[in-house]
């Protein structure tokens, strides 16, 4: 008989290519991945790996196996969660993947009404950008998957949410961030104080992004840079970025010293000091739409059902801010 361990090992063969990995992923030993593997395919009556000198790697069996798996443990992961809230969400837990501007932003608001409404219920929180997020959602590795889209662009098959609750939070502006003395900051007006990025002040100014064509650009994540190239194009120039780095704090680092410009998500620009550079809101209305996402069987948990209803007022609080 299958047993979920044994799928959860057989996942971090697959993941990692080999027992001792697997046992390092799972904080076990290596001999009792092995006396794991062996009783799934005694139960499975074949073979599901390949015993390589260097990897191993999955018989079509086994790669059958691995692709029910992650279904079958995040049902499991439902009904687990949904019998520990029967008490009244006097136990369970939330596990949340989120983005790093949406952590330093919505999350704590959120968690810290959770914790005091229901004190026994345990919330933990790894940071994961999408797809990654969403990745883990699917494969039962959290509960709920803070995510982000942008409106003017097309998505991706391979990022669906058709499968998914989507649970809207708020629109995101995009912003241009520039050195103070900059042609299009308003007077240098400082991002440090009350130049768009927060305080409920708004922007001082709005730009073309083809105003922009000639800068030189610092660029953010790997997503977020995609973005920015197919705006510029867009807009009608190819970006010169001179600099990359997944780090907000480095961003408005090498802007305020006049390195280059820059477009930020506003969330992004609240989560840090934004000293020593200017704000500039970025017309028309380019943004992103970020969510909650978790899967329908989740969604009927109690303590999923609440903590994204806490979201959501989060949310709430920065579109009316």
């Amino acid at each position: 008989m299958m047993e979920a361990r044994h799928l959860r090992v057989l996942r971090a063969v697959a993941r990692g290519g080999s027992f001792s990995a697997a046992a390092r992923a799972l904080g076990c030993t290596q001999p009792a991945v092995s006396q794991q593997m062996k009783a799934l395919e005694q139960a499975a009556g074949t073979p599901l790996l390949v015993r390589g000198p260097r990897e191993m790697r999955l018989t079509q069996a086994g790669e059958a196996l691995v692709r029910h798996a992650d279904g079958i443990l995040a049902g499991l992961t439902a009904a687990e969660e949904e019998i520990a809230a029967i008490a009244g969400l006097r136990a369970g837990r939330v596990r949340l993947a989120s983005f790093p501007s949406g952590t330093a932003t919505l999350v704590p608001g959120a968690v810290a009404e959770m914790r005091a409404a229901h004190p026994g219920t345990e919330i933990s929180l790894v940071e994961a950008e999408p797809p990654r997020s969403v990745e883990m959602l699917r494969a039962g590795d959290c509960d709920i998957a803070l995510a982000f889209r942008y409106a003017d662009l097309p998505t991706p098959a391979e990022e669906s949410w058709d499968d998914l609750v989507v649970r809207p939070l708020l629109s995101d502006p995009l912003v241009c961030v520039v050195p103070p003395g900059h042609r299009l900051a308003n007077g240098g007006a400082d991002g440090g104080t009350g130049g768009g990025a927060g305080g409920g002040t708004g922007v001082p100014a709005v730009a073309e992004l083809s105003q922009l064509a000639g800068e030189r650009w610092i660029a953010g994540c790997p997503r977020c840079r995609g973005h920015l190239v197919e705006l510029c194009q867009r807009a009608g120039f190819t970006p010169r970025i001179d600099f990359a780095t997944d780090d907000y704090p480095a961003v408005v680092g090498l802007v305020a010293a006049g390195l280059g410009v820059t477009v930020l998500p506003r969330l992004a620009l609240e989560s840090v000091r934004a000293r020593g550079v200017a704000v500039v809101g970025l017309g028309p209305g380019v943004r992103r739409e970020v969510v909650a996402l978790t899967l329908p069987d989740l969604a009927q948990v109690p303590a999923v059902d609440v903590m994204l209803g806490r979201l959501a007022r989060a949310g709430l609080r920065r579109r009316v801010a």
